[in-house]
């Protein structure tokens, strides 16, 4: 690979020009053939057994550069990269100028790179710092949520009341056509939850086990299913059975059986230091968040268009992805909500340019540090994510790529920079900071 070409073309892209040699490209095309002649008929041959001459003679000449080309471009891009000393953000544009089999090819790659970086302070900023003193109401709620996790339930002959579970069997319909999703048999609901549409719940206590009932709801307007939006659907329901949650008394033996404390006060002296190591971990958490974004704030960069393009998609696949996971169709929430695919997009710009920033000041910062992440980090994290998830080796690595993993770990020892020499503040009244103290 020769780069002969590096043509700076401003708005952050660089045109490489590269030159790749008949050497170079001849393995590429000899396993362009391999690959495809089998595909190719030649009279008088079975398909593959046919020269590469005659092939080409026949078909062409430039019959394999398409993939002979594919396979030898992404080593020498990078080296020509590498060799510029540019940054690529995304994939480039590439145009393959001339190519021959006498004389190897050359391409260009319009590539979109990382622009520079004005950091501003990133060292010596200070920052609220307040863990949340741990409170007996906390301890109690805790507690409290132990045992509502330690109920048993209880079947009951009474009329069912808010709080209790109960299973039973609907159907719903509209204008007297059931719809789909709309039926059950057993389900179990837990009355005061609020998991069903609004008004489904409300309208269960006051009735017994046996009973066979009606139910009346709307759906509202923004109702993820378009078909469902805004329409009175009436629900057939029988109802089966009424549990009472049971709830167990708080003493010594719940200590026992809910933790390997023997007594309450000890269980309670535990969640108080759980409850307290909570609070200093949100704490240092909040802490980081509010320096780095100062950090970011107070550097300068212009970004790329593409970037900020780059990190739309990728907020836009997540957003798909989970409103998949719900059950929601995007075309139907696009109709509730009024929006256009387009409008969607442009409202998740500033969020994404956002995204963008921090990632070009994180990457600047750790240039600016010395900062990398050697091999034997990566494989050491690699080993602790196996231990703490119980997974093989291979599924983590299959799970988080070493990339991901390696910008994971930078983005950590940035963090850190921040951290260690940060200062400290402690809220007074009415939010001004007066007390300082140096980070550990």
């Amino acid at each position: 690979m020769k780069l002969i070409g590096q043509e700076n073309k401003g708005n952050h892209i660089v045109c490489l020009t590269v030159e790749v040699s008949a050497e170079e490209f001849a393995p590429a095309l000899e396993r362009s053939f391999r690959k495809n002649s089998p595909g190719l008929t030649v009279h008088g041959f079975r398909k593959g057994k046919a020269p590469r001459k005659m092939i080409e003679k026949i078909y062409g000449e430039g019959v394999f550069y398409e993939d002979a080309v594919a396979y030898a471009y992404p080593e020498a891009y990078a080296a020509a990269v590498a060799e510029a000393g540019i940054k690529p953000v995304v994939n480039p544009d590439v145009n393959v100028e001339s190519i021959s089999e006498a004389e190897g090819f050359v391409f260009t790659a319009s590539v979109t790179v990382r622009p520079p970086v004005e950091l501003g302070a990133y060292k010596g900023l200070s920052a609220e710092y307040a863990p949340r003193p741990v409170t007996e109401a906390d301890i109690d709620a805790h507690i409290a949520r132990l045992r509502e996790r330690n109920a048993a339930m209880q079947a009951v002959e009474r009329p069912a009341a808010e709080g209790d579970t109960v299973l039973l069997d609907y159907e719903g319909s509209i204008d007297g056509v059931p719809f789909d999703g709309g039926k059950a048999v057993n389900a179990q609901l837990d009355i005061g939850a609020r998991r069903f549409i609004t008004g489904f719940e409300e309208q269960i206590p006051g009735h017994s086990a046996g009973e066979e009932f009606e139910i009346t709801v709307t759906f509202p307007e923004g109702y993820p299913s378009a078909a469902l939006a805004g329409k009175t659907a009436v629900f057939a329901v029988k109802l089966h059975e009424v549990r009472e949650k049971l709830l167990p008394r708080l003493d010594d033996e719940f200590a026992k059986d809910v933790s390997e404390y023997d007594t309450m006060e000890q269980l309670r002296q535990s969640v108080a230091e759980q409850t307290e190591e909570a609070n200093r971990l949100r704490a240092d958490a909040e802490f980081e968040d509010r320096l780095i974004r100062q950090m970011i704030d107070n550097a300068k960069v212009d970004i790329p268009d593409v970037m900020v393009e780059q990190e739309t998609d990728g907020i836009m696949r997540e957003l798909a992805y989970r409103m998949y996971g719900s059950g929601i169709d995007l075309q139907a929430y696009l109709s509730s909500t009024g929006q256009t695919a387009k409008s969607l997009r442009d409202s998740h710009k500033a969020e994404a340019a956002a995204k963008a920033k921090a990632e070009l000041v994180f990457d600047a910062v750790a240039e600016a540090e010395n900062l990398t992440v050697t091999d034997e980090e990566t494989d050491a994290e690699y080993a602790r994510l196996s231990r703490e998830h119980s997974a093989p080796r291979e599924a983590v690595e299959k799970s988080l790529s070493a990339e991901a993993l390696r910008s994971e770990l930078l983005m950590k020892k940035v963090v850190k920079t921040l951290v260690d020499s940060a200062v400290k503040t402690a809220p007074a009244p009415g939010g001004t900071n007066t007390k300082e103290d140096k980070a550990p």
